[in-house]
């Protein structure tokens, strides 16, 4: 996502960042153009130059800086409920994403997700999403598009319920109502040793997802809830704050391992 020590170039994407206010994410381009509430503002002097260069537009001084995944977030359109940021790492982790991975998604929904997915895989990796509704994917393409990953990323529209398209993949995460349901198409999908992963909300969904993947023989199970509570740090009076990130959902992970049904 951040080509680290190029200069910036023409047709990349960045943000202008200044302190306490919400970074602009705009198009580098040469020549005057109107961007948002900010009137003509010509990008060429900061083309070339080095990340971290100032400009000045409409009378106020702004760093120019290569988007990173929380930057990507933070303008993220929402149509659907979004696997959170302290989620969705955990849950990459369950799954065992590395780069270079082939990695399956049944559920693009917003596409937060498939955010970190490909952000995990890398240029050399790819991340194959489906979702059954057209007007999910195609707010979460335009999305990505915005971040730079959709190079790593196939959209597909499709019941999965039906089985994957691909085999021999590295893992497989599920973000959908009734994961069981995909538990065998994603086993037979997957690689010897690759994992599965799946998010849900209620102990019910929790309790049968589990119950499947170990009828099925999977091995690792296991199941994580992730609470974020943040820290007011002050001189003299660092606490923790009274408002936390309770429960948003379940985090289920399992490995596809040799074994035989009895």
């Amino acid at each position: 996502m951040c080509p680290a020590g190029k200069p910036l170039a023409e047709g990349e994407r960045v943000i202008l960042y200044r302190e306490g206010e919400k970074p602009l994410h705009v198009v580098l381009s040469k020549g005057q153009r109107m961007v948002g509430n900010f009137g003509v503002i010509d990008f060429s002097p900061v083309i070339g130059k080095e990340e971290g260069s100032t400009m000045t537009v409409a009378g106020t001084e702004f760093v120019v800086l290569r988007p990173s995944i929380r930057d990507a977030m933070a303008g993220w359109a929402r149509p659907t409920q979004i696997v959170t940021p302290k989620d969705a790492q955990y849950l990459l982790y369950l799954a065992g994403v590395f780069p270079g991975a082939l990695v399956l998604e049944a559920g693009t929904g917003s596409g937060s997700l498939t955010l970190f997915l490909a952000n995990a895989v890398g240029p050399n990796g790819r991340v194959v999403s489906y979702d059954r509704r057209p007007e999910h994917q195609k707010i979460a393409k335009e999305s990505l598009e915005r971040s730079g990953l959709l190079d790593r990323v196939t959209l597909k529209i499709a019941d999965i319920s039906g089985g994957f398209e691909e085999k021999g993949a590295d893992s497989v995460l599920l973000d959908i109502p009734e994961p069981w349901d995909a538990t065998v198409p994603a086993i037979e999908a997957l690689r010897a040793g690759g994992y599965l992963a799946a998010y849900v909300p209620t102990y019910n969904q929790l309790e049968r997802t589990v119950r499947k993947m170990r009828e099925e023989l999977l091995g690792d199970v296991v199941c994580m809830e992730l609470l974020e509570r943040p820290l007011h740090v002050g001189e003299g009076g660092t606490r923790p704050s009274f408002e936390m990130l309770g429960h948003t959902g379940f985090l289920i992970g399992a490995r596809k391992v040799r074994v035989a049904r009895k």
